[in-house]
């Protein structure tokens, strides 16, 4: 797999999981009622990592930063898996897992690719 199919699946899943979540947590969503918008951060960052996708694929240095950047940002939202599991709201722990699992295969992409860029220059 390459570093743009795995941020894009990154993606994919951050914006999946980000609208799970808000249907979830905001139960009444659709009278326009928004009593959470937390959910609404792994969507903007699972966009954004989207939109770079393209600069990704063509070995753009500065936007694969930025997207390396936006998935270290979102691997780092450790704080609400934890609050989940005290909680004992299985679901949102499952929602932040699979965020995390992707994000963190994302990142090992990253890595081989800018490793072995670095070897080939």
């Amino acid at each position: 797999m390459t570093s743009h199919k795995a941020s894009f699946i990154n993606a994919i899943t951050l914006i999946a999981m980000g609208v799970w979540g808000l249907i979830n947590i905001n139960p009444e969503i659709f009278s326009g009622i928004l009593e959470n918008k937390s959910p609404f951060i792994p969507i903007t960052l699972g966009v954004l990592i989207a939109i770079c996708n393209n600069g990704i694929k063509s070995g753009n240095k500065l936007i694969a930063h930025v997207a390396v950047l936006l998935t270290l940002i979102s691997f780092a939202n450790l704080m609400p898996l934890f609050k989940a599991i005290s909680d004992g709201r299985i679901d949102a722990a499952l929602r932040v897992l699979l965020m995390l699992i992707s994000s963190l295969l994302a990142m090992i992409y990253f890595i081989k690719s800018f490793i072995k860029n670095r070897k080939a220059s």
